[in-house]
């Protein structure tokens, strides 16, 4: 919808006589029924003088074509002002300008991201060239009039008050303000010639009019570049249960499509790859030409999922795929196909930053698509105001006369394959009883720590190896940091134990960002996002006192508002409110120590609640507290000068280091140390030494032994402990590709020939928790067998 359309001539008039903010006014009541701030007023009566300015050259046709206010199908999204012609070559143009009042900005080190001084403070924007190209990659990707009647789009933008360029170009912008140029209050004869070379004749063809009533529908180059970011990322592939939910979400989207209106509601609890398969769903019905959204109450889920999807952490066109759930309170009914919405127990009932447009999201949701997919937890409600329950869902659906299908995800993909974690979880933090009382054959690593720097110090190693550990913590601690960045959030004083909040910098990308593992991540920047390992800080909200979990609401930080209002209900009703904020603090918790995959591991400063959480540990596992792989080699070591290779010295060989390539065990040169054998060693070209760390081989192989290798053995493996290497690996002691095993194969004929169908690395140990490795199918191609084990040395 545009809310004034003229031509420049008609624009001229209206601006040189104080019409035209008169004039959008009245055509704001008459098309959409509501009354004008005066703030708005004078913005445009402000920024359109700028414009009627940049418009008085006489290059540019008094009959092009001039729109403002024009809101984008799919958004809210409104372009400030349009100018439409033909081009020199005279190929229909539209000029999409987005206009700023703003006097100053400053650089972040976010991808399109600035810092200015807007609405009473000052505030984290987009920065304007990416606001005006967003618009128009959102206009071409959707809108076929504009495809396929070749309309070019130019967007730009023009900071009229602006007397310094310095920041809103600085260098990292570059990749925004190359596809959108940036003209400030000193370039007004640049943005004429701008204008006037993209539009050299006037608009003849009622091109703003074809672009506003265009017919809606993805462009095949969108299906296709999300197709590719899909194809071969082994994160999106769909499992079991989860394949049945995608195909029964597509099957009631098609039935939508036929004005069956179809609600789907998905239940599964944290790491059922709920996420996974609404990522898969939005691409393939893209693909379908359907006009669909990913829809999420938190942006972290969004900008994570955005990221892993396209492999950037910079804005990219797919942005316009997903969108806050507060979106979509004026949206037409069945305006889309489809909206998958993630995390929908975080739905709220009112939306924008005051909570006070809207009438119920969940509503607003089914009345916009005639198909809306609902993945829900009820368990993972963890703030006042999140009002996502089965329930709810149904109860708006029957108001809209949609039919409802409910489904569950029941195989738990997150948590090491197991639901008997997230049972004891459900046990310990007592949220229900349950069976699982312990961890009795659970694989999962769970740790209780007495130490917070030694809970960091792990994560920290866990870390570097995937990026795929951080710690969290419940909310208990102002964010001080984020006025004072010199300050520190987090402080244990009896530990020496400092830390802050995860930094604006890393904004909701916190916990895929390379260098973010410093920082400390809460509830609303990990949820409905999964890690390997997780730890968590219990603060004061949770203790144990006498076997029963405690909650206090009140030891929560002041800035959190998912217990906002808890005073006053605690007046109103103290029986409802004591009961509905144990309930979430419970939640919170369940759901941090539910982020990690493989291992959980957790520090509160009260005691007893450290060993509550032990007492439920069948057998403690702790930290070696000496390092085993700081044990010193047992033999004389020495340079490469000083050896004589092979003739009693062999190679001795970091593992973790030489994880990524071993064509060095062919020909180790100076840079490695040699190990003098005993005499009764006969050494040979291939051999090496190596440590081996972890309890997965200790019936064979001591934790922390050195031990001698053979490499690239030929022969038979079958029986025989060897040092494998596979990228589908993760050795559950060192979490490297590398790992050391029984070899175990399982051949078939094919043809004349016997070759392997399956192998399998059996762990020889007395250890809890430790499975085979199977490595088949296509992935037998990749495995390599590194080295023989000949013996331990120490």
């Amino acid at each position: 919808m545009i809310v004034y359309s003229a031509s420049k001539a008609e624009f001229v008039e209206h601006v040189k006589f104080n019409q035209i903010e008169k004039v959008i006014e009245e055509e704001v009541w008459r098309r959409l029924k509501r009354r004008t701030p005066k703030s708005e007023i004078a913005s445009w009566k402000n920024s359109l003088q700028y414009m009627f300015n940049a418009l008085l050259d006489q290059g540019i046709p008094p009959s092009a074509g001039v729109a403002i206010e024009y809101t984008i199908p799919l958004t809210s999204r409104r372009v400030d002002f349009i100018l439409t012609g033909k081009d020199a070559s005279r190929n229909d143009t539209a000029i999409i300008v987005e206009l700023k009042q703003w006097s100053e900005a400053e650089v972040t080190d976010k991808d399109a991201i600035v810092r200015t001084f807007l609405n009473g403070s000052i505030r984290e924007v987009n920065h304007p060239s990416y606001q005006a190209w967003s618009y128009s990659a959102l206009i071409e990707d959707y809108n076929e009039t504009v495809r396929e009647e070749h309309i070019s789009l130019q967007p730009c933008a023009y900071l009229h008050n602006m007397d310094s360029g310095v920041a809103i170009n600085d260098s990292r912008y570059h990749e925004h303000t190359d596809r959108a140029p940036v003209f400030i209050s000193s370039d007004a004869k640049k943005l004429s010639d701008f204008l006037r070379q993209n539009i050299r004749y006037g608009d003849s063809d009622n091109i703003m009019y074809r672009i506003e009533h265009g017919v809606i529908k993805p462009s095949k180059g969108l299906a296709d570049s999300l197709a590719s970011m899909l194809r071969g990322n082994r994160e999106f592939i769909l499992l079991d249960e989860q394949k049945l939910v995608y195909e029964t979400a597509l099957e009631l989207a098609e039935k939508g499509r036929e004005n069956r209106k179809q609600t789907f509601i998905v239940k599964g609890g944290p790491g059922t790859g709920k996420s996974v398969v609404a990522i898969n769903l939005i691409v393939e019905a893209t693909n379908r030409e359907m006009l669909t959204q990913f829809v999420s109450k938190n942006s972290a889920p969004r900008e994570v999922f955005k990221a892993r999807l396209t492999g950037t952490m910079r804005k990219t066109h797919i942005d316009n795929l997903f969108r806050g759930s507060g979106g979509y309170t004026d949206t037409e009914t069945n305006f889309f196909d489809l909206l998958v919405v993630d995390e929908a127990h975080r739905l709220n009932e009112k939306s924008g930053l005051y909570g006070n447009l809207g009438e119920n999201q969940i509503k607003e949701l089914i009345n916009s698509a005639r198909t809306s997919v609902f993945f829900i937890d009820e368990d993972q409600r963890v703030t006042f105001s999140d009002i996502g329950t089965v329930d709810e869902i149904r109860h708006f659906a029957r108001q809209a006369g949609s039919e409802v299908t409910v489904l569950e995800l029941s195989s738990q993909f997150r948590c090491n394959g197991s639901d008997g974690y997230l049972a004891w979880i459900d046990h310990v933090l007592q949220i229900r009883e349950t069976a699982n009382t312990t961890l009795d054959g659970v694989d999962y690593d769970f740790r209780v720590y007495d130490d917070p720097n030694e809970l960091r110090n792990v994560i920290e190693e866990k870390s570097r190896r995937a990026n795929k550990a951080r710690l969290v913590a419940g909310y208990c601690w102002d964010w001080t940091s984020r006025k004072d960045p010199a300050k520190f959030d987090i402080e244990l004083p009896e530990h020496d134990f400092r830390a802050r909040w995860n930094l604006d910098k890393h904004g909701p990308k916190w916990l895929i960002a390379e260098d973010s593992i410093s920082e400390i991540g809460c509830i609303h920047t990990c949820q409905g996002l999964e890690l390997d390992y997780v730890g968590v800080i219990i603060g004061d909200d949770f203790v144990i006192r006498d076997g029963i979990a405690v909650t206090n609401a009140s030891a929560r930080s002041k800035s959190d508002r998912s217990v906002r209002g808890y005073k006053k209900r605690l007046k109103e009703d103290r029986e409802s409110a004591l009961a509905d904020a144990d309930r979430i603090i419970k939640n919170t918790y369940r759901t941090l120590m539910t982020r990690g995959m493989k291992g959980c591991y957790i520090y509160s400063a009260d005691a007893e609640t450290r060993q509550h959480f032990r007492s439920f540990v069948e057998t403690q596992i702790t930290e070696q507290k000496n390092d085993v792989s700081a044990l010193q080699v047992p033999y004389e070591v020495v340079d490469f000068e000083s050896a004589l290779p092979y003739e009693g010295f062999v190679p001795l060989y970091d593992l973790q280091a030489a994880a990524g390539e071993f064509s060095e065990l062919q020909s180790p040169d100076e840079d490695f140390e040699w190990v003098k054998l005993p005499e009764h060693f006969a050494t040979r070209p291939g051999q090496f030494v190596a440590q081996v760390v972890g309890e997965s081989m200790n019936k064979r192989i001591p934790n922390g032994a050195w031990c001698l290798f053979s490499a690239n053995p030929g022969g038979t493996r079958n029986g025989k402990i060897v040092l494998v290497q596979h990228r589908a690996i993760e050795d559950p002691d060192n979490g490297s590709c590398l790992t050391v095993k029984l070899y175990r194969s399982e051949k078939t004929m094919s043809g004349d020939e016997l070759v392997n169908e399956k192998v399998i690395l059996t762990p020889v140990t007395s250890a809890h928790g430790y499975r085979d490795i199977v490595i088949e199918d296509d992935d037998l191609h990749d495995l390599r067998v590194v080295g023989e084990f000949i013996a331990v040395l120490a």
